[in-house]
């Protein structure tokens, strides 16, 4: 239970039954949300156990004892957790890599050592790829103009859109307005954790950070591909390229940000993912590396609750609040591919306000039909073409190739992970909030639209132009090094929990159920929050088929956001949301101080019935006017009409 006052909070008592004390307000909310995830995903199989346990001894003890005490015990260590010097991942190899029972004999022989405190059988589950297209059109002619001596730059209309292959003129990341200024990515590391990454193909041996470099999967520090026949390891290759592939070696195509470093962490590749995995490779190396950039999560069949468990929520939290030497980790994630039958807010790792949630367009302007919509996606870059299934992203392959044809939200994300690089080379100080107040005030609407028409253009009330599927609009790589350069990081950031609704109402099947809240965003406390960033609704509800809930979420100035859309694969009917924090970024630098609403109701062909039994609302921002102090240039009109609003609403 958590139970807190100004600078402390008790999270509960251990096996003595002495408190366990937090007293970083940062770290504790985080921790708090992350919580609330954890207790709400859906296990919609039977659980798997895998044959590694986490060990907590009782003593703080070095890798020599740890390894000691595994071998004694017939395990191996596999390394300490996050760093800590108490806490390590055992295997035993006796025990199949997936079993449908607990190895009860294991945790007893565990438990009985003298040495060990805690022990527990690691839950394996299913994280996938996103955008990996199985069908591969052949090697690719190298022997192609050379201009500017990267053959397949003409192809990277994502970098210099010129309208080919049908696309639409400067429909691009305007990544050339950048390099313009000088800004290349020099000095910046992005991790790409996936499958691998071929650290010898030619475009990317020269910009490889092996120091940074991990491979959880086999537990070495080469994170080498696993070759398969029908190329299934190519995606983390892939992404790579699109990050750091080397410019005017007449390899392959040009990296955003193309003077950077990438590690590889491989992760992906095992028949099943457990929290220790997650953990240390969001946790590995935060002050050599600046970047993680993720092209995978739950699986998008329209029907998955899922997100980070406790120990990958630990790392993240800990990233941003202490990697990069304080200034904090940047998280990218992809928000995945489950088209419009799917919703990213059910998704735990990019509906996260520390992660930053990329969506793609297609190289004309409209949103891919694999891409979902949620109200937590910020910014979006670029995937395939629209009319030739041909254009796809051009970058690196396995066997030291290229190819045009890599796509989805996957190849999106290290788009993104490109252009924030070449924003911290503008600006090294940047914080991991900077990045998220950069991609709000520089991403630019240009020619993105709803191809279905569903979601339009909205305003919100500080007059930041906002879309269900596009968030903020494309990054713009230009702008934002611009504007990086002039930057003052954003006030401290607090938390205030704006109110609580806890009592059971049933969900009428034919209209809509509504819920306010008003708020003073805790006025006059040390918590104060008069300026947006993120807004949270935890919700607990049940109803007869999850998938016809809808949610949505209006705020004081007047914004309306849909937290959650109907998802017509979900037949889950018992478990429905257990405090599941949905997000927002659509209210981005309003006041969050007034009413706000929750309209709940059925989306449905056959009567439904629910309950909604607890709505709490997590306000995120910052108490000072931010942006203040920055000048206004013809390159950043959104800053100035931010700042417009803030000044007219402080006059008043």
């Amino acid at each position: 239970m958590f139970q807190c006052r100004p600078n402390i909070c008790t999270i509960g008592t251990n096996r003595n039954g002495k408190r366990l004390v937090i007293r970083s307000l940062s770290v504790v909310f985080g921790l708090i949300i992350f919580c609330i995830a954890n207790i709400t995903i859906t296990h919609c199989s039977p659980q798997v156990f895998t044959n590694t346990f986490l060990v907590r001894l009782k003593r703080d003890s070095d890798q020599h004892i740890a390894h000691q005490i595994a071998k004694r015990n017939g395990f191996i260590n596999l390394g300490a957790v996050l760093g800590s010097s108490n806490e390590y991942n055992f295997m035993h190899r006796a025990i199949p890599h997936a079993r449908s029972k607990r190895s009860i004999s294991h945790h007893r022989l565990l438990k009985s050592d003298p040495s060990i405190a805690f022990a527990t059988q690691q839950i394996g589950f299913k994280r996938s790829k996103r955008g990996y297209n199985k069908l591969r059109l052949g090697p690719e002619d190298l022997s192609l103009n050379k201009e500017p001596n990267d053959p397949y730059f003409q192809y990277q209309w994502y970098l210099k859109n010129v309208g080919q292959n049908g696309g639409k003129k400067r429909l691009d990341l305007n990544v050339e307005a950048a390099w313009a200024q000088g800004i290349t990515g020099k000095n910046v590391t992005t991790a790409i954790m996936d499958d691998g990454v071929d650290y010898m193909h030619p475009d990317i041996r020269e910009n490889y950070n092996a120091r940074a470099s991990y491979d959880f999967s086999s537990n070495d520090p080469f994170p080498y591909p696993r070759y398969t026949d029908d190329w299934f390891n190519s995606h983390g290759t892939r992404c790579a390229g699109e990050v750091a592939a080397k410019r005017d070696n007449g390899i392959c195509g040009v990296g955003v940000a193309y003077d950077s470093k990438v590690a590889g962490i491989r992760m992906l590749d095992q028949p099943y993912m457990t929290d220790l995995i997650e953990a240390n490779s969001m946790g590995h190396e935060p002050d050599l590396i600046d970047i993680y950039s993720a092209s995978w999560g739950p699986t998008d069949d329209g029907k998955t609750v899922d997100g980070p468990r406790n120990a990958t929520m630990r790392a993240i939290v800990r990233g941003v609040n202490e990697g990069r030497r304080g200034l904090g980790n940047i998280y990218v994630w992809a928000s995945g591919d489950g088209g419009e039958d799917d919703d990213c807010n059910c998704d735990g790792y990019a509906a996260s306000m520390w992660t930053i949630s990329i969506n793609s367009a297609i190289n004309d302007g409209q949103n891919a039909h694999y891409d979902e919509s949620c109200s937590s996606t910020l910014a979006s870059t670029f995937s395939n073409g629209a009319k030739d299934p041909h254009t796809g992203v051009a970058t690196t392959d396995l066997y030291g190739k290229c190819t045009k044809t890599h796509s989805g939200t996957s190849a999106a994300a290290p788009e993104a992970a490109g252009v924030f690089a070449l924003a911290l080379e503008a600006n090294p100080n940047l914080t991991w909030r900077d990045i998220q107040h950069l991609s709000v005030l520089t991403s630019k609407r240009n020619s993105l639209y709803d191809s279905k028409r569903r979601f339009k253009w909205n305003m919100n009330g500080v007059g930041l132009e906002f879309n269900h599927l596009f968030g903020y609009g494309v990054l713009d790589a230009g702008a934002m090094v611009a504007l990086a350069k002039l930057w003052k990081s954003v006030p401290p950031r607090f938390h205030c929990e704006g109110g609580s609704i806890n009592r059971m109402v049933a969900i009428p099947s034919n209209q809509s159920l509504f819920f306010t809240i008003d708020t003073n965003a805790c006025k006059g406390t040390d918590y104060e929050v008069n300026y947006n960033e993120h807004i949270q609704s935890v919700i607990t509800l049940n109803s007869t088929r999850r998938g016809d809930v809808t949610l949505y979420l209006i705020s004081p100035m007047g914004t309306r956001s849909m937290i959650l859309s109907r998802r017509p694969n979900d037949d889950e009917r018992h478990d429905g949301f257990t405090k599941w924090p949905f997000m927002t970024t659509h209210t981005w630098g309003e006041n969050p101080r007034g009413i706000w609403k929750l309209e709940v109701r059925f989306e449905s062909e056959t009567p439904q019935m629910g309950f909604i039994k607890e709505w709490t609302l997590m306000i995120h921002g910052t108490k000072e006017q931010p942006y203040k102090d920055l000048p206004v240039s013809d390159h950043n009109s959104k800053l100035a009409i931010v700042k417009k609003a803030h000044e007219d609403r402080n006059k008043h």
